[in-house]
């Protein structure tokens, strides 16, 4: 552990480079973050259960009335720099290791977002060596020879998809570095670093420091990363507004409140995002509590058309355009099998279907998770947009979306089957096992997942014990005796698939931690937050 003016940190083993990152005067400006911003992240994150268990208790969320006003006046956020303007492809993935984040940049997308998040086991290697491949890219240096010796480096005949960097969300702490003795929080270390390291590069680039902010629950941890921003951006010299932010719409409460998250961040606001999978897991988790009319179908037939899914992307549209900002689709999670093409086949058909439907919703650009789709929804957007860069003109007035649309979880139907069970278990197990091992972004039956899969997968277990529900294909009631039944055959089918080692070093935790969430009384909000535990040896 060395400390730095009361700042301690550690340096990830086996990274060679980590004090190009973790140098004095980048910690200083991380400590100065954390104490003038650490105390009001932790009231707020207090706040969050007490916001929960009022909607649980009622059955129901609304807009909030005292702040109708800004609802109801006309404003707009600032103008779009000219490097967002157009966002019509989005490539997202981990910023480390080096070939990764290489591969993304050269893909052909008009933006990359470099993942710090979701897409990342949070490792002190995997956080501090994607900052560093962050900022070697904006030097232009950035490069990588694997041990069979080929060589990757940034193209030069194309330009490079514009960096948006998402950082950890509010809730999870960084424990390699502490701050007057106190854990700091992972988003302002990930920040913090980043932006002391590329800010100035970037804009020499003509781009700028922009990010995408995960897993807000509402305006007032939006004001927080406002002024986070505001402050940062005077501590370095650079003016006012430079930094932009697009919010993932992810949580429920958010849902409630993108006009308000917008007008915190009016300076700084880039656009807001649909994020899929976290959303429906938000959804359980906010209402776990409130009865069987909050039960989730299978995940697997829950669609984008679901009139439930529906209501929160056509208002995200709506609230976005209204305010000139850019609504940008969500994760086609879906990817092509080289070694399949019947797979592949289908998995463009499904990203062509998606991608169409958000453009001709009015998105703005959307994303996905391998660089073989980039081209197929460039070229679905490319058809609506033509030589446009967004179409931020699209108002969607006819749009009228409330509490009851936002809520009808009905909507989305009802069939809970014992066969998904265990497809949500072994998903669960499966990717969380990897995650262990430090790898966030995992391919399983030709999909592409994060940690928000895992989250959605557990949480829909948990939810099923507690209200007793019966599967239609076999007519058992979910209990945790037949829960950990089914999740012991799944371990053994894992078993058959990976090496001993492999095994017994991350499947066999993975698959406890994994029991521990889906059987316990208690609900765990972040199933991230004791698999970081078990990361760092606590």
């Amino acid at each position: 552990m060395t400390t730095t003016n009361t700042v301690e940190h550690t340096l990830p083993e086996g990274l060679e480079r980590a004090g190009e990152i973790l140098t004095e005067d980048a910690l200083r400006f991380v400590a100065e973050l954390h104490r003038r911003f650490g105390p009001r992240r932790a009231e707020l994150l207090g706040a969050r259960e007490q916001h929960r268990r009022a909607a649980a208790g009622s059955g129901t969320l609304d807009f909030l009335p005292q702040t109708r006003e800004i609802r109801e006046s006309e404003w707009t956020v600032a103008p779009a720099p000219p490097a967002l303007q157009d966002r019509r492809v989005e490539m997202t993935g981990p910023a480390s290791p080096a070939k990764m984040a290489i591969n993304a940049l050269n893909s052909g997308a008009r933006v990359w977002l470099a993942d710090l998040e979701d897409a990342s086991s949070p490792t002190w290697y995997n956080q501090v060596d994607g900052i560093l491949n962050l900022r070697d890219a904006a030097r232009g240096t950035l490069s990588f020879t694997s041990p069979e010796g080929k060589h990757y480096a940034l193209r030069q005949d194309a330009p490079l998809a514009v960096v948006v960097t998402r950082p950890r969300g509010w809730h999870l702490p960084e424990h390699n570095v502490t701050v007057d003795g106190q854990p700091a929080s992972g988003s302002l270390v990930d920040f913090g670093l980043h932006f002391f390291h590329t800010a100035q590069l970037l804009l020499a680039n003509g781009h700028g420091p922009y990010y995408y902010l995960p897993k807000m629950e509402s305006h007032l941890e939006a004001r927080l990363w406002n002024d986070v921003f505001s402050f940062a951006e005077e501590y370095l010299g650079i003016d006012h507004g430079t930094v932009r932010a697009t919010v993932l719409i992810e949580t429920i409460p958010a849902a409630f409140q993108m006009e308000e998250i917008l007008w915190e961040l009016r300076e700084h606001a880039s656009g807001l995002n649909a994020g899929r999978w976290d959303y429906l897991f938000s959804i359980i988790k906010y209402f776990r509590d409130a009865g069987e009319r909050f039960v989730l179908a299978d995940r697997s037939t829950i669609t984008m058309t679901a009139p439930l899914m529906r209501a929160y992307t056509e208002l995200l549209v709506k609230t976005c355009h209204r305010r000139g900002a850019f609504a940008m689709g969500g994760m086609a999670a879906v990817i092509p099998n080289r070694r399949d093409p019947e797979a592949t086949e289908a998995a463009f058909a499904k990203v062509r279907a998606d991608k169409t439907r958000e453009a001709q919703d009015g998105f703005d650009g959307s994303w996905v998770a391998h660089p073989d789709l980039v081209p197929t929804c460039r070229e679905v957007f490319d058809d609506v947009l033509g030589e446009r860069p967004n179409q931020v003109d699209r108002l969607r007035e006819e749009v009228q979306v409330g509490p009851e649309q936002l809520l009808d979880v009905p909507s989305a139907g009802r069939t809970s089957t014992q066969q998904e069970l265990a497809a949500n278990l072994y998903v669960a197990i499966r990717y969380t096992a990897v995650w262990l091992s430090g790898n966030g972004a995992v391919a399983i039956h030709n999909l592409m997942e994060d940690a928000a899969t895992a989250e959605i997968s557990r949480s829909q277990v948990w939810q099923q014990i507690r209200n007793g529900v019966v599967y239609e294909d076999t007519g058992s009631t979910a209990s945790r005796e037949l829960v950990a039944e089914v999740l012991e055959q799944q371990k053994e089918v894992l078993r058959g698939e990976v090496a001993p080692e492999l095994f017994e070093r991350h499947f066999e935790p993975a698959a406890r931690l994994i029991a521990d969430l889906v059987l316990g009384e208690e609900y765990v909000d972040f199933l991230t937050l004791p698999a970081y535990d078990l990361i760092e040896g606590r």
